[in-house]
């Protein structure tokens, strides 16, 4: 430890960098840039882990299995093989199938060329149940060996050791204490959570830790840690942010069939807020020709700042190679007439400045005026 400008500086065990824990607002995981959340190129496998895995199936003994097999971020050293054990999912979790791997580590290092505002995240799941048409993380099952489509939503991916790798990692001599955000890659309270409590024994181990974090989800499930995240927020810096798209109920259903309804939502910002936990709202990503709409954004300003959200921000639809291929395939099938327009908006992975801009301009418009009524 040494002590500099009055501050007391340590050097990060992680990194080697200097780090000063304070009780300073980090960036988290609903801070956003203006290209958007999750900008890093869709080239740069594993860019919010630092590890990653691979699927690949294999014949053995005349039948096929599959095997795990991890490496670092830039794929050049095989760490481990692993058969996963395979669990399908029965009465609330039907129509589901869960991979059970055990992680070589579940802090995550975020590569530093990466424009998001936040270093570290824990993903405790691959694959996400709430099936939203547009998800950047549907590559992140390609890498896997498996369909982005239809297995992305139904092959979960569970880090069964996520609590005992993490117990391990926050020791004072492996850890520097900075805020570690969550889902950044997979909804830490999808479907799968409410079968392995994963992100509520983080949340404890955290919490116990005094380790700053944040949370972005969809899921109303993280209501059942209101106690935890109570009590977590008044140790340490924590901030939670709910992704409310829209308030279209046709929209909503054709586009995130797997999401809590979003009204439910904004009821859990209302009560995370009251019991003193921070929670904001992103309506995001908005979707060209299908909740852009200055009326559908105002609906959700308007629920909002009802919710006392203590931020509301924005993000225009971003699709990355992968994702722009399987969401033109999907829009050809649901909406056909937004297909051509989107095949112009997108001839990259984003919308371009000017689009982004109007948007986050009209959002600002909105909530100034809508606070204003408040007072």
């Amino acid at each position: 430890m040494r002590r500099s400008s009055g501050r007391v500086t340590s050097d990060c065990p992680q990194t080697g960098q200097k780090w000063a824990p304070s009780g300073a607002v980090a960036p988290h995981a609903g801070q956003f840039t203006g290209q958007g959340y999750g900008a890093p190129s869709s080239r740069a496998p594993g860019y919010c882990e630092h590890t990653f895995g691979t699927l690949v199936r294999m014949v053995e003994s005349g039948r096929s299995r599959l095997r795990w097999q991890v490496a670092d971020a830039n794929q050049s050293q095989l760490a481990l093989f692993e058969q996963p054990e395979r669990e399908i999912g029965r009465g609330e979790f039907r129509g589901l199938e869960f991979l059970h791997v055990r992680a070589r580590s579940i802090i995550n290092r975020v590569p530093d060329a990466s424009p998001v505002p936040f270093r570290w995240t824990i993903n405790a799941y691959r694959g996400c149940s709430h099936a939203c048409a547009y998800c950047f993380a549907r590559p992140t099952h390609d890498y896997l060996g498996l369909g982005i489509g239809e297995d992305f939503e139904r092959i979960i991916v569970v880090k069964i050791n996520a609590i005992e790798r993490l117990r391990a990692e926050l020791v004072p001599s492996r850890w520097c204490g900075e805020s570690i955000a969550m889902g950044t890659n997979t909804d830490p309270y999808q479907r799968a959570e409410g079968k392995y409590g994963l992100t509520r024994g983080i949340v404890e181990l955290l919490s116990r830790a005094r380790n700053p974090f944040s949370i972005l989800t969809k899921g109303t499930l993280v209501l059942r840690d209101l106690d935890l995240l109570a009590e977590a927020a008044q140790r340490t810096t924590v901030s939670l942010n709910f992704s409310i798209g829209t308030l279209d109920e046709d929209v909503w259903q054709l586009t995130e069939p797997g999401t809590p309804h979003p009204r439910k939502r904004l009821e859990a910002v209302q009560r995370l807020n009251e019991a003193g936990v921070p929670c904001g709202v992103l309506i995001a990503p908005v979707l060209p020709g299908l909740s852009d709409r200055k009326e559908q954004i105002e609906a959700v300003v308007a629920g909002a700042v009802e919710a006392n959200a203590t931020t509301i921000g924005g993000i225009l639809l971003h699709l990355r190679p992968g994702v722009r291929e399987h969401y033109l395939d999907w829009l050809a099938r649901a909406r056909p007439d937004l297909l051509a327009r989107h095949e112009t908006m997108y001839r990259r992975s984003y919308a371009a400045p000017a689009d982004r801009d109007r948007l986050s301009s009209l959002i600002g418009q909105i909530v100034r005026r809508y606070r204003g009524r408040r007072g």
